[in-house]
């Protein structure tokens, strides 16, 4: 994409980090309101989307990219090309949220937040993971919505490590706390939350739960 097609996107998505907001019903995606955040224009040329499969809507995935380039989150000198998966776990990691102040990830019987897979795994941004861990204010949920959230994180499992969300201590649980707190912030109710889990977990892990568009599970070990 040249810099003048990523100006033209910046300038639809600019007041928001999601210019679309959707969430994931059925199977189907159904748009609710956006939350206005700036995004600086020359940002969104930092990087370049990778085909990766998407949760999300392009417009989406680019504005959230560029709001993470821009803070210092992605550093585009070290990840010049990035993956949904890999907006989801930058999103987690820096947003500023109780699960990961207070949650499991601070338990000191683990030996430092800054150890796990999902916090020293993540050497791209300026600066360190640290710098950047539940600090920046993306997404600020209501007491309703974090309630939520912390509902659903305890309840959504992952086949790499067995842990729940509300323990994201690896880049798949990183990356499924940034979406809860996504869709949370646009409205999505605990239904909606569960059948967005489900779908990414299908599609993280295909060897696990097979076909990412099939109900029937698959079976196999899974690839971290």
């Amino acid at each position: 994409m040249n810099n003048s097609n990523r100006v033209q996107i910046s300038i639809v998505i600019a007041a928001a980090i999601i210019s679309a907001a959707w969430i994931i019903r059925g199977g189907q995606l159904s748009p609710v309101a956006a939350v206005a955040v700036p995004v600086r224009q020359d940002a969104v040329s930092n990087v370049m989307m990778m085909n990766g499969g998407h949760l999300m809507p392009l417009a989406m995935e680019e504005a959230l990219a560029a709001k993470l380039v821009e803070t210092g989150v992605i550093d585009p000198v070290k990840l010049s090309q990035v993956s949904e998966l890999n907006l989801l776990w930058a999103f987690g990691l820096a947003n500023k949220n109780r699960i990961l102040e207070e949650g499991p990830m601070k338990d000191p019987r683990y030996g430092g937040v800054e150890n796990f897979a999902s916090t020293g795994g993540w050497t791209v941004s300026k600066g360190g993971a640290m710098d950047h861990y539940s600090h920046h204010g993306f997404v600020a949920l209501s007491d309703v919505e974090q309630e939520l959230v912390e509902k659903v994180a305890k309840n959504v499992f992952r086949p790499c490590c067995k842990n729940s969300t509300y323990f994201p201590d690896c880049n798949h649980g990183m990356a499924m706390l940034g979406m809860l707190e996504i869709l949370a912030a646009q409205g999505a109710d605990e239904e909606a939350l569960y059948t967005a889990s489900e779908k990414a977990n299908r599609q993280w892990f295909p060897d696990v739960y097979g076909n990412p568009q099939s109900d029937e599970p698959g079976g196999g070990a899974c690839a971290v």
